[in-house]
């Protein structure tokens, strides 16, 4: 996901993605530890996309402070 389509979607609807990507990555997780994964690369992307979202609702909060 990219830093231009975050800055488009509202604070219930980053807060939504950021939940479903913490499932997903706690889900992929616990696959890779059983079988590992075909793209375990797919864990990295993951998290860089939590990253982006936090870093994302952490600039509107500091915006709304201001």
């Amino acid at each position: 996901m990219k830093k231009e389509s975050l800055r488009e979607l509202s604070v219930a609807d980053l807060n939504e993605r950021l939940e479903m990507a913490r499932t997903q990555l706690v889900k992929m997780n616990l696959n890779h530890a059983a079988s590992p994964l075909e793209n375990p690369n797919l864990i990295r992307a993951t998290r860089k996309n939590i990253a982006r979202i936090l870093t994302e609702l952490r600039r509107r909060e500091i915006e709304q402070k201001q």
